[in-house]
């Protein structure tokens, strides 16, 4: 509990058995209340691992994708009462020490959407992203921000948490599946008048470690562009409201459930 709110980490992960027991290991005991790790069609030991760890894991059959993994992870947060969660990435490229702070934002600091952005300060370089991707970053979030009318340090951040309010209001369930989905996501909240905020947060890039290649990277950044340019057209009434989808409830696709321990 965190001011007495319920905090719950969601772990989209797919083949972190190598990992998974290090990045839960570093978070910060007294905080979270519960940790789902959501197997996306894992073929190595994941599963038992998160099972021998204790926590939550609920597996897709298949890989479904990184966003069809949160989707299916923020169901479950909330089904367990969540008022945080917490998204972190199992591979360890997040410190876990920043999720006290992190949820404290939503808790203390009435935002609904919070970001750990890896631009501020100067630290993305320094932690070893590739400088085509600091590039590719810097670009896409400045092509974003104007089109969607924000003004966010980066859209490409996978540690971000969320309130139940954030999590109940924004139409996830008819978001894309891939990784696109967490630009989407900031372009509903943007859409709603969420309050965002950042939090300053460390690269840290390492061998082994999994990240999006050159040419899944490329579609990755034309997915998160037609995104951006939905908006604009919704923006300028030329298109739809990007807030016409359906929320989580409706997200059933491919789940089998494992509870920790079992």
């Amino acid at each position: 509990m965190l001011g007495g709110q319920k905090v719950v980490v969601v772990m989209p992960g797919l083949n972190v058995a190598a990992t998974l027991e290090r990045t839960v290991g570093a978070i910060p005991p007294g905080i979270v209340d519960e940790v789902i790790l959501v197997d996306d069609g894992s073929t190595d030991e994941t599963v038992a691992v998160a099972s021998k760890l204790g926590i939550g894991c609920v597996s897709h059959g298949r890989n479904l994708g990184y966003g069809a993994a949160q989707k299916t992870g923020y169901r479950e947060a909330l089904a367990l009462g969540a008022d945080v969660a917490v998204l972190l990435h199992p591979d360890f490229q997040y410190d876990p020490k920043l999720v006290p702070p992190i949820a404290s934002m939503v808790v203390h600091g009435g935002y609904d959407v919070v970001l750990a952005a890896r631009v501020l300060v100067g630290g993305a370089l320094a932690g070893g992203m590739p400088p085509w991707k600091f590039a590719a970053n810097r670009l896409l979030t400045w092509a974003e921000n104007a089109l969607i009318g924000a003004s966010f340090s980066e859209y490409h951040t996978g540690y971000r948490a969320y309130s139940r309010r954030a999590l109940q209001a924004l139409p996830l369930a008819g978001n894309r599946d891939d990784y696109a989905f967490d630009s989407e996501v900031l372009a509903q909240a943007v859409a709603l008048g969420l309050r965002v905020g950042e939090i300053s947060c460390p690269a840290h890039y390492f061998d082994g470690m999994q990240t999006i290649t050159f040419g899944p990277g490329v579609r990755y950044g034309l997915g998160c562009l037609k995104v951006a340019g939905r908006s604009a057209a919704a923006r300028a009434g030329l298109a739809p409201s990007i807030l016409g989808g359906p929320g989580l409830e409706a997200w059933t696709e491919g789940r089998w459930v494992l509870r920790g321990g079992e």
